[in-house]
Order: structure tokens, then sequence, then C-alpha cells
């Protein structure tokens, strides 16, 4: 019993149990990561990153919605007032993303839904969408030639305070500007329904400007378009006429 009690085994023993809790708390840190299956999950938002820690996919609520991620930095964007998901590439930087939203109020029904892909360090050169708001509705596809500047983060918060901006001469003017310093993205195809109630495929050159018009109309007649660069209808091809120079 006076073994038990001596100062020198207490020392032994506390020694032993502290390694021995040491070496399980390490063993635990050392177990792989395990998998995980639930029925049900509940959350406000998903992070997904790689093992660095670099964000790869956000989904997320409206309230909790990110900004714009560029090269890892996340930049406040107050114009994301959505729920959906952002895509970013291997650099931390956003590469396209889903949104989608809608509700029902005074001004009447509105829905919209977007889903694009970027191009490296620029704006969407793909991307499908529908909106709604109360009778005008349009849906499509786009193509776009994007600009071979780099986004900026300066960028973004140019057009956040032109957003802010009331109507009137001095946000015609800075919108002018904007686009002046960042010049937008061309969109060289589209096919969709638009809001006069006619669908169709308009093709554009690297200018923008229309060079192709294939529609059926609201009234349901077909209509085939070639425009010259002042955007004049050179020839046409309605079910009307088989096909009639201008």
């Amino acid at each position: 019993m006076k073994l038990f009690s001596s100062q020198r085994f207490l020392a032994i023993y506390s020694g032993v149990l502290t390694a021995v809790f040491a070496a399980t708390v390490l063993t635990a840190f050392k177990k792989p990561l395990q998998n995980a299956t639930f029925d049900e999950i509940t959350v406000h938002r998903i992070n997904v990153v790689e093992p660095d820690g670099t964000p790869r996919l956000i989904v997320s609520n409206k309230a909790s919605f990110p900004g714009a991620y560029i090269h890892g930095k996340d930049i406040p964007r107050t114009d994301r007032n959505t729920a959906g998901m952002i895509f970013i590439n291997d650099e931390g930087t956003e590469n396209g993303g889903l949104i989608f939203g809608g509700l029902k109020d005074a001004q009447g029904e509105h829905s919209y839904g977007h889903l694009s892909f970027d191009r490296y360090d620029q704006d969407q050169a793909l991307n499908l969408e529908q909106n709604q708001d109360g009778e005008r509705r349009n849906s499509g596809l786009s193509i776009n030639d994007t600009q071979g500047y780099p986004i900026p983060a300066q960028m973004i918060a140019d057009a956040q305070s032109f957003e802010s901006m009331p109507d009137g001469p001095g946000r015609a003017q800075a919108l002018k500007e904007l686009m002046a310093k960042y010049p937008p993205y061309v969109r060289r195809a589209y096919f969709g329904r638009s809001v006069d109630h006619s669908v169709g495929l308009t093709l554009r050159d690297e200018q923008g400007r229309e060079r192709l018009r294939v529609a059926v109309k609201a009234d349901g007649s077909p209509a085939i378009e070639l425009l010259d660069e002042s955007g004049k209808v050179v020839n046409e091809l309605t079910s009307e006429t088989k096909g009639r120079s201008r």
C-alpha cells in the first residue's frame, strides 16, 4: 500500500496517463475523414473548398449570398439580391453561376432564372436565362464575345456606384463613361422568345451589329432578314415573297 501512495509512483502514474491521452488525441487527428449520410439537411449556405481553402462552389440563400470572387477575394456586391450558386475556378475567381427567384407583388408576377459560364477573368461567354415582369416575358440562349481585359475590383465598385444613381441626365452620362471605361461583352448569337411574343435567332458581327434575323413573329408569320453594316435590311424572305432585295 505504501508503494501506491508514494509520490514517485503517483508521478509515474500521472506521466503514463498523460502519454496515453496524448497518443489517443493524435491518433484521432490522423484518422481519415469519414463519410456521412443524411436523410435531410437544412442550411443557409454551403462553401465547397479545396484542401488549401480555395473556394470552388458556393450554394447560398439570398441573405447569405456572396459578392464577386476575384483571385480568392470576396468583393461585396450590393446588387446580388438573389439565391443560387456561384462557380469558382482553380484560382479563386468567379467562373459562372446559377441564380433564380420570383415573387408576386402589386405590379404583378415576377420570375427569373440565369445559368452562365464565364471566360477566364472575364464575363459570361454563354448564358441561358428567362425573365418575367408581369406580362413581359423573354427567355433564350446567348453566345457572347467577352473583352480581353481582366475584370478589376474597381469595375464592380464603379458599377455599384452607377446603380445607386437616380434616373436622369447624370445617370445616362455615367453609363456612357462606364461603358467606355469597361467595354461590355458583345452578344454574337441569341435564340429565344422576345417580349413582343416572337421567337427567333439573331446573329451579330464582332461589333455587335445585327446581320441575320430568322424569326416567327407574334402573328405566326415567318421571316428571314439579311442586314448590312448600317442595320438596313438588304434582303428578306417571308411567306409572301420568295426572296426580295432592297
